[in-house]
């Protein structure tokens, strides 16, 4: 294989990582996670939102923090290269949306559509500069009347915003256990370095 289809080849995993880094931030509520699946300068025209990503950021996490159900899924996802350093995307997403409206009174939309982006590769690193949201399906539900806890009985535990997620305990508790061991590696390699010298 020569270095240019491998060098491609990485660049698709790159962006499809950065769109479930997406997924990820905005289903959680997860700012980090969101700022760092654009560039500072994007653009995003999501709708109900168009304009600097910071923007849209900020709107997302304040609506989502309010104890929403939000779930994002992705397939189909088309790169096309226009060069080594930039990529028009097209993903297919179906988001479950569930939440109280401005009047306090709780909806569930299914939506579908794509997000059609256009990628950009500075530093080695690949994120969305900008992003359009095309919208191909919209369906009001009725949401459920039972609680939560009644609802999910024994299926437990349930998704939560930042950092209140269990993917974040797990992330949490590998990062500790991966510094503990090499912090450990690191002691016995220096005791064992001035053992050799004394």
């Amino acid at each position: 294989m020569d270095q240019t289809r491998l060098a491609q080849l990485l660049d698709r995993e790159a962006i499809r990582d950065c769109l479930y880094r997406y997924c990820r931030g905005i289903d959680r509520a997860d700012e980090a996670a969101l700022c760092s699946a654009y560039w500072p300068d994007a653009h995003d025209n999501h709708g109900a939102y168009c304009g600097p990503v910071e923007g849209f950021i900020q709107y997302a996490v304040g609506v989502f923090m309010t104890g929403t159900r939000n779930i994002h899924q992705l397939t189909n996802i088309l790169i096309e290269f226009t060069s080594s350093a930039e990529a028009t995307v097209e993903s297919y997403f179906t988001a479950l949306q569930r939440g109280p409206d401005k009047d306090g009174e709780v909806r569930q939309v299914l939506l579908c559509g794509r997000y059609s982006d256009l990628f950009q590769k500075r530093e080695a690193e690949w994120r969305i500069a900008e992003r359009t949201v095309i919208y191909d399906w919209l369906e009001e539900q009725i949401p459920p009347a039972a609680g939560e806890a009644e609802r999910f009985g024994p299926r437990q535990p349930i998704g939560a915003p930042h950092p209140h997620d269990p993917v974040y305990r797990l992330r949490k508790r590998f990062n500790s256990s991966h510094h503990d061991r090499f912090g450990s590696l690191e002691r016995e390699s220096r005791i064992a370095g001035e053992d050799n010298r004394a």
